[in-house]
This record gives C-alpha cells, sequence and structure tokens, in this order.
C-alpha cells in the first residue's frame, strides 16, 4: 500500500511554537513514521517554504519521502493567501507521480486547504481520500473574540463540502464527531474516530533532578509550563493572569513560581509582526511578573519532553482545542495537567485522576487549582503516576493499528 499525505499549509518537519505548526506537524511526522514502519509507503506532500530546502527529503525513515512543492513564492505566506496557489500545487504532485511511476492507493488529507488539494488528486486518480480537520473553523468562530479571529466564510464552506464528499473522515474526539453533526449538519455514517498518538520512547518520565538540570530550572523555582502557539485562541493571557493571582496569594510557599511559556519569538528576539507576543509581554508588565514569566521562543521536538519532565504541571488554558496533544504529551511524561474544559480536551484530561478541568478564560479558578497541586505533593505525584500509565493508551503503534484498519476498511469498500 503507497499513501499520499497532503499537509499543504505546513511541513511535519517545521520547528515547533511558530505561527503555523503544532500538532498538526507532529501528527503527520509521527504516524508517517508508524505506517513506514508497518511496510505502508508513504510520500507526504507539503507546500514549498524555503527555495534552500531540497524539494525531496527521505527524513521520515523506511522509505518514505516527503516532497516540498513549489507553488507560488518559496517563502512563508498567510493562509488566506495559499488557496490561489492549490493549482500549481496540484499540478506538481500529479507530474510528479507520473514522473516517479507512483500509484497511491488511497490519499490521506489533513486541514481544509489539503482536502481541497486532495477532491483534485482524487478526480485524477480515482483513489479514495480520508480526511482530517485538527480545527474546524465553526468552533473558532464560536469562541472568536475579535473579527480577526474568525474563518472565512470559504473555509467554513470548504470544511462542510469536505464532510459531505471525502470517503472517510477522522474525528480525534467524541467531541469532534458531535461538532460535524451538530454544527455542520452531516451525516456521520462516514466519520470514525481515531485520536492521536504519542511517542512513548520519546515521551517518557525524566527523572526531575535531571530534567531541571538539562532545560536549567534556577534554584528552587517551581516551574509551570505553557507549550503551544502563540495566538489568541491559546488562552494564555488567563495564564498569565492566574500566575499573578498566585504571586499575590504568595503561592506557592515552598520556592517561587515560575511560568516558562515555549512558543512563538523568544523575548530577546520578539517577531515585530506578532501582536499577540506584544499584548502578552506588556500584560506581563502590566501585572507584575516579568520576574516570574519567560517567553522561551520555540523549543525542538526532540527536547520537549525534558521541559515537561522538569515541570511540576503542565497547563493547557485554550479557548478550543479539538484534541490537545501537548496534554497528552506531558501525560506521558508523568506530569499532571490543567486543562480548559472544552473540546478534545475534555476527553483526553481525566478530571482528578491525571489533572484538572477548570472553565475556560476563568482565571481564579486555573489560580485555585494550580495552587493546590502546588501545595499538594502527594496529590501531584498520585496524578503524575497516573497520567503517565494512562498515556499509554495512546502509544502511535495502537493508534496506528486503528488507522491501518480504516485505510483496509475504506480500500475494501472503495472496491
Amino acid at each position: 500500500m503507497r499513501v499520499a499525505m497532503i499537509s499543504y499549509h505546513t511541513c511535519p518537519l517545521a520547528t515547533l511554537g511558530g505561527k503555523d505548526t503544532g500538532g498538526m506537524n507532529v501528527y503527520v511526522r509521527d504516524l508517517t513514521r508508524e505506517l513506514g514502519r508497518r511496510g505502508i509507503g508513504v510520500d507526504v506532500f507539503t507546500r514549498s517554504q524555503d527555495e534552500h530546502v531540497p524539494h525531496v527529503l527521505h527524513d521520515l525513515g523506511f522509505g518514505n519521502r516527503i516532497v516540498h512543492v513549489p507553488a507560488g513564492p518559496e517563502t512563508p505566506m498567510s493562509k488566506d493567501a495559499l488557496a490561489g496557489y492549490l493549482p500549481a500545487f496540484v499540478d506538481y504532485i500529479l507530474g510528479f507521480a507520473q514522473t516517479k511511476r507512483e500509484r497511491y492507493d488511497l490519499i490521506h488529507s489533513h486541514y481544509w486547504l489539503s482536502g481541497l488539494a486532495a477532491l483534485e488528486l482524487r478526480g485524477a486518480w480515482g483513489v479514495p481520500i480520508i480526511q482530517m480537520f485538527h480545527t474546524l473553523a465553526a468552533m473558532k468562530n464560536r469562541v472568536a473574540r475579535s473579527p480577526d479571529e474568525t474563518a472565512s466564510d470559504f473555509r467554513l464552506e470548504t470544511e462542510s463540502r469536505l464532510l459531505r464528499q471525502a470517503d472517510r473522515v477522522v474525528a480525534s474526539t467524541q467531541a469532534e464527531l458531535a461538532q460535524f453533526q451538530w454544527l455542520y449538519h452531516v451525516d456521520i455514517s462516514r466519520v470514525v474516530v481515531i485520536p492521536p498518538g504519542v511517542d512513548t520512547a520519546r515521551f517518557y518520565p525524566i527523572p526531575a533532578d535531571e530534567a531541571r538540570e538539562f532545560v536549567r530550572v534556577p534554584g528552587d523555582a517551581r516551574m509551570v509550563l505553557f507549550v503551544g502557539r502563540i495566538e489568541p485562541l491559546k488562552g494564555i493571557d488567563t495564564l498569565l493572569e492566574a500566575v499573578a493571582l498566585l504571586k499575590q496569594e504568595n503561592v506557592p510557599r515552598k520556592g517561587p513560581i515560575f511560568l516558562a511559556v515555549i512558543g512563538g519569538d523568544s523575548e530577546e528576539s520578539p517577531d515585530p509582526t506578532s501582536e499577540e507576543m506584544a499584548r502578552l509581554q506588556e500584560l506581563r508588565s502590566h501585572l507584575d511578573i516579568d520576574d516570574t514569566v519567560t517567553f522561551l521562543g520555540r523549543r525542538n521536538q526532540d527536547t520537549l519532553q525534558y521541559y515537561y519532565s522538569a515541570s511540576e504541571i503542565v497547563v493547557v488554558p485554550s479557548h478550543y482545542e479539538s484534541f490537545g496533544l501537548v496534554a497528552l504529551e506531558a501525560m506521558a511524561c508523568g506530569t499532571p495537567v490543567v486543562a480548559s474544559e472544552t473540546g478534545g480536551l475534555v476527553f483526553l484530561v481525566r478530571d482528578g485522576e491525571t489533572g484538572f478541568h477548570v472553565p475556560a478564560g476563568d482565571a481564579q479558578a486555573l489560580a485555585d487549582r494550580l495552587g493546590q497541586l502546588l501545595e499538594d505533593d502527594v496529590l501531584r505525584t498520585r496524578l503524575g503516576k497516573q497520567a503517565a500509565e494512562y498515556a499509554k493508551r495512546y502509544a502511535w503503534p495502537l493508534i496506528v493499528d486503528q488507522v491501518v484498519d480504516l485505510y483496509q476498511t475504506t480500500l475494501g469498500v472503495r472496491a
């Protein structure tokens, strides 16, 4: 079996924490590697964003390829501008397949832009599409706090079209399945729920003293961690407000609290175009927590396990997450998670067992849970051990069993 994996707007090898890099990048990368181990060949097609990067790379093992497609300027571009280069993207893939004499059995597309390309490729190749969205426009619009955060009508219409026309659709949780039905009013008989996986060979509990030395946690500081893109949807402002409340209340009593934010560009070299980063840094100063909060910028995915293991708590304060891969990685490292009670996080983080839920946007509730965990070593340790054990259910080999079964079923139905 050979799969054409479509990740149009972002490359699975990109450094995490940037504007368009996050859980989807990790998903495509790790899924491709695990499929390769099963003898399933994968070509990942993504738009080239750097003319100095070779168009074909073999960085995902087992004969799998990443094909950087020159479609439009080979520079980063906004998603609004990317739709206009989809025809060139599709034409290049068709030419690549013809030149390499490659025949694909199915297309696995990620995000709505990739889905548009997949529809065109299906028309040329006559093979089925499996579509995964990772985030939904209708959900983003429900939690948007400004017009700039809302998705376009074109994206909404495209997602509805894909839900109706893709051969199969993968939902990451039961919550997303319900959103397909309630917000898009589509037949869900072709939808299957398969969660993302976690690489348990990389994400596992590292002794805290060793992890703290690696990431250089200062002195007796109690590190709380956020990992993700720097955007309003992620609720980082609520986390800063919660940290300020803890500082006012002199919590924790044993060692000073220290919040590390991984994502975006570091405070030493801020991106002048990042309005959200500038807003958060201004808020940090306004709350008088400059000495408590550090923006670390982007970090290599291969070092995150040290940050998770060095942390007392990982916080996911998002207003919307379709799944919440950061929470899963943190739990696999034996770190309890405090997460917003929204989207896939409701299903992934087990309240009172692997961490806690708090209402999205509620700084006081978040501060209360953080304080509880920081003050109660026994509780924190117990939740961390239970989190590591629970995360094993999401090990990639177990998840890929379900993906391969979906591939085979889809091909059988198609035949």
